[in-house]
């Protein structure tokens, strides 16, 4: 596998980076745990051949969306170039994340956009008439495989950035910035709203 993806005979710890331009540590971490690094490899090789039942853009459109609701610049860069290797659209690729506005996208593949919101960011709770929609399209298999492709990019997304791995290595952005020094702590909204602090 580090052959295929780093090149032969090379040590990604020692000469880190991928042709996508990536540090390559996802794969270094992984491979930690042999028996982890085994069933990820294991994972993308069911997406592959699961492309013999559901349509490549489907499952990517859910990996990308799910890269992207999850907070992974990571899973969502390298799922663009995936999308952008079957033929997607720039135009397409640039509305995912605000697919809801979006004429860029099917039927079908607004119910899958909308199923992946409700995998990654409803934990499961979805709306009948979203399943509807994938079930007039798509068979029993189709759907299980894209279900369990999406939730699979879903966790890949949560280790990447709980791990700070690839482009997740990023400090906490959501944070308290420092107020000028000497300053006192203030209740700004007694403040706007004209009441004095206690």
């Amino acid at each position: 596998m580090y052959d295929r993806l780093f090149g032969p005979g090379r040590d990604p710890v020692a000469q880190p980076g991928t042709a996508t331009g990536t540090p390559g540590n996802w794969w270094t971490v992984f491979a930690l745990s042999p028996e982890v690094f085994r069933h990820a490899v294991a994972g993308f090789s069911l997406y592959q051949r699961s492309a013999e039942r559901l349509d490549p853009v489907l499952r990517e459109l859910g990996q990308t969306r799910a890269g992207w609701l999850a907070g992974s610049s990571f899973v969502f860069s390298q799922h663009c170039k995936s999308c952008r290797s079957l033929g997607m659209s720039e135009a397409k690729i640039a509305a995912i994340p605000g697919w809801g506005i979006s004429d860029e996208f099917s039927q079908l593949e607004r119910a899958v956009l909308a199923y992946t919101d409700s995998i990654v960011s409803e934990h499961g709770r979805v709306d009948d008439a979203v399943f509807s929609v994938l079930q007039t399209h798509l068979s029993d298999e189709q759907i299980l495989d894209l279900t369990y492709i999406t939730a699979m990019y879903s966790m890949h997304a949560v280790i990447s950035r709980v791990l700070r791995l690839e482009f997740d290595d990023v400090e906490e952005l959501v944070r308290e910035v420092a107020a000028p020094e000497g300053a006192a702590g203030r209740d700004i909204g007694a403040d706007i709203a004209g009441t004095p602090s206690s």
